[in-house]
């Protein structure tokens, strides 16, 4: 019996890096990660920090930079913003999925 569970474990550590490595980890949703990191400061407006429901400011923003240039301030930081916002953690496709889905949520 211990013959088994030693090359199981060591199989399923494989396979769990293996997952871990490649990107197969389930990314958080925009949702997800706004309500958890962003809503911090873009519920109240912290350090100029546009509120989610101020369309005028968001268009703006996307009038200026564009969506790419939103995504690279999320990733790089921008003013009082520091890189990633208070997502240390997220991935660069997670920060854009959160970008999305507030630029969604602010431009309906």
């Amino acid at each position: 019996m211990k013959t088994m569970i030693k090359p199981l474990a060591a199989l399923g550590a494989v396979l769990a890096l293996g997952a871990a490595s490649t990107g197969m980890a389930q990314e958080r949703s925009g949702e997800q990660i706004y309500n958890n990191y962003c809503s911090t400061c873009h519920q109240i407006g912290a350090a100029g920090a546009p509120k989610l429901d101020a369309t005028d400011e968001w268009q703006s923003r996307v009038d200026a930079r564009g969506r790419e240039g939103l995504y690279e301030n999320s990733i790089n930081g921008f003013k009082g913003m520091p890189p990633k916002g208070t997502c240390g953690d997220c991935s660069e496709a997670e920060m854009k999925v959160a970008v999305d889905y507030m630029l969604d949520e602010a431009l309906k």
